[in-house]
């Protein structure tokens, strides 16, 4: 399946956080232009502090890394053009957004 040209949403509540263009595939990252949705302002700074602990590499940075990113999972769903994705990691940094996806959930 091509993903060129795709548009992924992603979703925070009823509001919409904003719209993943896909330009870019290399499996198992999806990557494209990121626009920003009345919904972006209110998860900006847990994308931000999610990317620079992903970039950190120092002893006990993971731990606080999964609760950030367990905050932006309780906060945003993402949705391919076939409907929600039930398992996803997403960076966010300007009008740049990449991630992967299952369509299974993980197991805990």
């Amino acid at each position: 399946m091509g993903f060129d040209s795709q548009v992924w949403q992603v979703r925070g509540g009823d509001e919409p956080v904003g719209e993943i263009h896909i330009d870019d595939a290399d499996f198992p990252w999806l990557s494209g232009h990121f626009t920003a949705g009345p919904g972006y302002d209110v998860v900006r700074e847990l994308f931000a502090r999610e990317l620079a602990l992903a970039e950190r590499d120092d002893d006990g940075h993971w731990e606080e890394w999964e609760r950030v990113y367990d905050e932006i999972r309780r906060r945003v769903s993402l949705v391919s053009p076939d409907g929600p994705v039930p398992e996803f990691l997403l960076h966010i940094e300007g009008d740049r957004a990449w991630f992967r996806w299952s369509d299974k959930p993980f197991d805990d």
